[in-house]
């Protein structure tokens, strides 16, 4: 029963979590004429993204510190607050600031399926919950457009995040019978560091998002990372373990997360606006991003018993080939439009991320001591959220600056392709020795 309740309250959690980055593609431009200053029209998705993925590593850390109830407990309740506060927006700055509240508990939340997976479920099990988990992030990303459309018609924008207050409330009263079966490790709380990795990441996610003067901002940005770094090898306490990147198997899967979801995971924005030029609805185009859920779960299910039998690096191997495969048919895109095409592809790159994701966070969890289980899967989930805003941020820098649309798909798709084939060279530098020891003892 315990597992059953805790597994429930994570299900929620992710539900609205990951609807929430995706629910206002529809509805912004009408929440945007109502309460105006269309200038800040960006930020509203952006402060939710930087203050997500800064949260999501520290968040992580401080579960192997004080536990994984009490930090999950904190986030939902953060983004419980935030929801009321959008719901509640009068103007455009106020949806900015409130959405950042809204970020601040979903960094607190989207580490922990994946977290609470390795504690609860032995390894040859985590492939089928995580990739269960992950089915829900990619039936969201269909539903929620369409959830938000219904409720700008028959009620008001508002509702799309009032309807997060009851699934909040049920994934906190499910939580409550769950007994946590790791021991935290209480420790100092590095709190400039926590300041300095904040402003660092922040202001080079910014990057993303400023009309003018990009350049200082990413330098600032740099600067701070540089100084979080000194603070941390200093610190006692620090939130990243030394140790933890001194681990070149951690260290490389971390970096191949990065390069593959800074390569092609940008595909499912862009195909649907492919298919939409060419005639294709809204529904239709969405309908076509199922495909690589579907390729992930058959895919990430059986990938814990895999590593068992095969261990993680020609796994990555096989993961990151077929990331490349797809982006290779991405440059034959017929410029007439091919829906089945597309989704070919998709499940093709639904079976790449369902292999490469569940196998780097079983690793992230098996290969580092249980005190430090928390901040590596937490990095691996910082580093595809990285690797994602730097792929579509280029992604769209390519289509906008291109003559024609067309042209645009294909310089998109080419940097894509040759960035899988980048992620695909990283994968020779890891090497796991005793891996499949090492799975064993932490099942």
């Amino acid at each position: 029963m315990n597992r059953l309740a805790v597994m429930a309250s994570i299900v929620l959690a992710v539900l609205i979590s990951s609807m929430d980055t995706t629910i206002m593609n529809t509805t912004m431009p009408l929440i945007a004429q109502e309460l105006g200053d269309v200038k800040l029209y960006a930020w509203s998705f952006a402060s939710y993204m930087i203050l997500c993925t800064i949260v999501t590593p520290l968040s992580g850390r401080l579960s192997d510190m004080f536990g994984r109830k009490k930090v999950l407990s904190v986030g939902i309740l953060l983004f419980l607050l935030g929801s009321v506060l959008c719901g509640t927006a009068g103007t455009m700055l106020q949806l900015v600031l409130y959405r950042a509240v809204q970020g601040l508990g979903a960094g607190a939340m989207v580490a922990f399926p994946a977290i609470i997976a390795g504690d609860l479920f032995p390894i040859e099990s985590r492939g089928k919950i995580q990739a269960f988990f992950t089915g829900m992030w990619g039936l969201s990303a269909v539903l929620a457009p369409l959830l938000g459309s219904l409720f700008i018609e028959y009620l008001n924008w508002r509702w799309i995040f009032y309807i997060n207050i009851p699934i909040c409330a049920a994934s906190l009263l499910l939580l409550i019978p769950y007994k946590e079966v790791y021991q935290a490790r209480k420790s100092q709380i590095n709190y400039l560091g926590s300041l300095l990795f904040g402003l660092g990441i922040g202001l080079l996610l910014a990057t993303t998002v400023v009309t003018s003067g990009a350049i200082l901002y990413a330098a600032l940005g740099v600067v701070f990372l540089l100084l979080f770094f000194r603070n941390e090898r200093r610190h006692p306490s620090p939130i990243v373990p030394v140790g933890l990147l001194g681990n070149g198997s951690i260290a490389w899967m971390i970096m191949n997360a990065f390069l593959a979801n800074a390569a092609l995971f940008g595909t499912s924005s862009y195909t649907p606006y492919y298919l939409q030029k060419h005639g294709y609805s809204l529904f239709v185009s969405g309908v076509s991003l199922i495909g690589m859920s579907v390729g992930w779960i058959l895919m990430g299910v059986p990938a814990g018993k895999w590593i068992l039998r095969y261990g993680y690096r020609r796994l990555l191997l096989i993961g990151n080939a077929l990331l490349a495969l797809s982006g290779l048919l991405l440059l034959f895109l017929p410029d007439t439009g091919g829906f089945w095409y597309v989704n070919v592809i998709m499940v093709l790159q639904g079976l790449a991320y369902g292999l490469l994701v569940t196998v780097s966070v079983i690793g992230a969890q098996q290969l580092v001591a249980p005190d430090q289980k928390g901040i590596s899967t937490s990095l691996q989930v910082f580093a595809r959220n990285i690797g994602t805003a730097v792929g579509v941020t280029v992604m769209g820098a390519l289509l906008t600056r291109a003559p024609d649309f067309m042209t645009g798909i294909h310089h998109l798709f080419l940097y894509g392709f040759i960035a899988g084939l980048v992620a695909l060279a990283s994968t020779a530098f890891l090497f796991v020795r005793k891996e499949q020891a090492g799975a064993k003892a932490g099942a």
